[in-house]
């Protein structure tokens, strides 16, 4: 069961860009769907949020093993996708992030401060 996340988030498309944020959201798809497919990644999950005048438009979680989500954090072409999401994304990042099992093993650590 995956116990790590990686978080990829951006508020909306540069202007001038929309059509080739599209195109690029479409690859991204494929090659997600092809690191799941490979076992790399345990599943992902693209979301679009609604208007709420925030600067977070949408985001997607790819889910996983720690190892295996760090691997594919320095592969080649997730760093080409995301320095051209950097262009025509405008507050683009990825932040890990922890789930599951990841949870319990992060406030274990935590409350450890406090005893």
């Amino acid at each position: 069961m995956a116990d790590y996340a990686l978080f990829v988030g951006w508020n909306r498309s540069v202007a001038g860009r929309e059509q080739q944020a599209m195109e690029l959201f479409a690859r991204v798809m494929e090659y997600y769907g092809q690191l799941q497919y490979d076992g790399k990644i345990e599943s992902f999950e693209p979301v679009i949020l609604s208007n709420h005048g925030g600067d977070m438009n949408g985001f997607v979680l790819l889910r996983g093993d720690a190892a295996k989500l760090d691997e594919v954090r320095r592969e080649e072409a997730f760093t080409n996708y995301s320095i051209e999401a950097n262009f025509c994304l405008e507050n683009f990042g990825v932040i890990d992030g922890y789930i599951g099992d990841g949870i319990t093993n992060v406030f274990s650590q935590w409350s450890t401060h406090f005893s």
